[in-house]
């Protein structure tokens, strides 16, 4: 379907409601997808490791007048839930919520998943995605725009390096700066102390000097070592640190933000905007790292990303086992929200996944993602393809 450009400001509220509906029609059709997306290789983590394939849960909505929009949840057990748990979160509790609503009511409808269920960050984060792809596609729109208008159009992209087989990390390395990247993270804390630093030295000796590095350990360090360990990370003058311990440590993330020359990032110590304020509160980090998948959507981000700005704190774009449909979600976000300012990780579609799901390659430019133009959140799934990988559908 065309999208139709219709102003309908200065009518009544009942006949803008009629006109909004005519525009957009209302929510007739919803399909939620499991899929088994394979892997290029094994990735070791402070709290867990992922290997040969990730499960995702894929949204699709459909409006009688041919509109789509879709969603995407990336759970993982160990960080946010679990794919069961989100496919029956979507299925079970938010299809009544949904069919037969007019997607414009995107607040309506985030408030009701809120008040039916608790938790459940991504089914929710998957939902608003959806609704908002229909949206900004019947008003010929970019989802940036109906999140307040874009500030940026390039976000410099950053790479993670979590392979236990760091010589394949060291040529992956050498590919990405070779496509432009200059941001790598660096997972630590899965193995021993000395290897995380032999990893770093490798690195600097073996990367050009604008290469940035910055090193993740995902709550894999200790509370009682952790300052001292740290201080030698410091030597190889790492761009930040993220979530060094387990995200309840508050008193020590607050320690070590006093202590450390290095900036420390929270992530999952922060999913909230109410985590939010009690984090800016007692200064446990420097930064945050803001997904689309813990905080239950795009807006949700937003607002941690407005107590972070108020508080001196600086965000970064974090995301989970993404195919390209939910990192151009998170694409739209940081574009629309001046303090997601420390570039974004949005890699695992072009240098993860054995095989993405979108009919385009995801936006990639010279080391940083190009924000989309076109309405809704840009591209779309390629639904062929997406048959391939589907273990379960229901809708």
């Amino acid at each position: 379907m065309r999208p139709v450009h219709l102003s309908v400001n200065g009518l009544p509220d009942a006949y803008r409601e009629i006109t909004m509906s005519l525009l957009v029609g209302v929510v007739d059709r919803m399909t939620v997808s499991i899929v088994d997306l394979p892997v290029v290789s094994k990735r070791s983590h402070g709290i867990g490791d992922v290997a040969n394939r990730v499960r995702n849960v894929i949204l699709k909505l459909e409006t009688k007048d041919g509109l789509v929009g879709w969603g995407e949840a990336s759970p993982w057990p160990v960080f946010t839930g679990s794919v069961e748990g989100t496919s029956a979160a979507l299925d079970v509790y938010f299809r009544p919520l949904v069919i037969g609503q007019n997607p414009m009511h995107i607040t309506a409808v985030m408030e009701a998943t809120e008040a039916t269920l608790v938790g459940h960050f991504e089914a929710k984060a998957a939902l608003e995605m959806a609704l908002y792809d229909l949206v900004g596609k019947a008003v010929g729109l970019p989802v940036s725009e109906l999140l307040g208008g874009r500030c940026r159009s390039r976000i410099p992209l950053s790479i993670s390096l979590a392979n236990p087989d760091f010589a394949a990390d060291l040529e992956l390395a050498k590919r990405v700066y070779a496509d432009g990247l200059r941001i790598l993270k660096v997972k630590m804390g899965f193995s021993d102390h000395r290897f995380d630093l032999d990893r770093l030295q490798v690195l600097r000796e073996e990367l050009p000097s604008d290469m940035e590095i910055r090193v993740d350990y995902n709550q894999g360090m200790k509370p009682y070592e952790a300052l001292k360990r740290l201080r030698d990370i410091e030597v190889f003058q790492p761009g930040f640190i993220e979530q060094p311990v387990p995200a309840k440590e508050w008193t020590t993330m607050t320690e070590l933000t006093s202590k450390l020359d290095t900036p420390v990032m929270a992530d999952e110590s922060v999913f909230s905007p109410v985590d939010a304020i009690r984090a800016v509160e007692r200064r446990i980090a420097n930064c945050f790292s803001i997904k689309v998948m813990k905080s239950g959507g795009m807006r949700h981000g937003q607002e941690v990303a407005t107590v972070a700005n108020a508080g001196g704190i600086g965000c970064y774009g974090g995301d989970m086992f993404e195919t390209g449909l939910a990192h151009l979600a998170g694409v739209h976000m940081i574009a629309a929200t001046p303090n997601i300012s420390l570039g974004c990780e949005f890699y695992q579609a072009s240098y993860y996944l054995k095989q993405d799901l979108l009919t385009k390659p995801f936006p990639l430019e010279n080391g940083e993602v190009v924000v989309p133009e076109t309405p809704g959140l840009g591209i779309d799934v390629d639904s062929d393809r997406l048959k391939e990988f589907i273990v379960d559908s229901r809708g």
